[in-house]
């Protein structure tokens, strides 16, 4: 399956596709009410400390794990800028698993394990493939995900 480019932002509006084109993208499914939550904080510090290089972070909010992204996109959009200062990239809320996984998450995933909670994420290289998949206990300071970015990156 290929990469879907026809993603939507959190307001709507469709995500240009040269957004990510070149880039290596860190896919996070985030959410608002999880004791996860204050990872927020790891991925800012991620797009500051990558992103001149090339790396792009992007939410995708998904209520599927307890509710725990109920809000709506105005809602989430302020929640998120106001509490963590997040200026990276939000999606729409998706289904992250399930007969309504979105296509994102259908390429992401592909024959993996579904998504095990809020916060998983997928590391996508600049030709457009998946490089590494973290589970959601894994900080974004961990060196091991840091060292996945930093070999995406080259």
């Amino acid at each position: 399956m290929p990469f879907p480019n026809n993603l939507a932002t959190l307001d709507g509006a469709p995500l240009a596709p040269e957004a990510l084109d070149n880039k290596v993208v860190l896919f996070v499914n985030v959410a608002s009410r999880c004791g996860l939550t204050p990872q927020y904080n790891g991925l800012v510090e991620l797009d500051k400390a990558y992103g001149d290089r090339g790396l792009v972070i992007v939410g995708v909010p998904c209520n599927q794990f307890g509710a725990q992204e109920p809000g709506t996109p105005e809602e989430i959009k302020d929640f998120t800028k106001t509490k963590y200062d997040v200026d990276f990239t939000l999606l729409e809320k998706q289904d992250v698993n399930g007969p309504n996984r979105s296509p994102l998450y259908q390429f992401l995933v592909g024959t993996g394990p579904d998504i095990a909670w809020n916060f998983g994420k997928f590391l996508v290289g600049r030709d457009g493939e998946v490089v590494a998949r973290f589970e959601p206990q894994t900080a974004p300071d961990d060196a091991g995900l840091k060292a996945a970015i930093e070999q995406a990156l080259g």
